[in-house]
């Protein structure tokens, strides 16, 4: 069940504002180009998490899904297919 859409074209998160939403998620998978990372914000640290996750125009990237404790951020379409189908 879908319980909230936020327009990334309105509203934006800065690093502060990104940190203060993934700080304490269990996991951070990351889609950047061909890479997929997944990260551990509490092992990681800020600095480490914020370099993946910040776009060029210094905002949280899109689209960021939030799954429980766990946060998707970027788009790779094979990961998403992998991700979606369960695997």
């Amino acid at each position: 069940m879908l319980a909230e859409v936020v327009d990334a074209r309105t509203v934006r998160l800065d690093a502060a504002a990104a940190w203060a939403l993934l700080h304490k998620a269990a996991k951070i998978t990351v889609a950047k180009g061909k890479a997929v990372s997944e990260l551990n914000p509490q092992q990681e640290g800020k600095e480490a998490v914020l370099k993946l996750v910040m776009g060029p125009s210094g905002n949280l990237r899109a689209p960021t899904l939030r799954v429980g404790d766990a946060f998707v951020v970027g788009f790779h379409p094979d990961f998403y297919q992998h991700w979606l189908a369960g695997k």
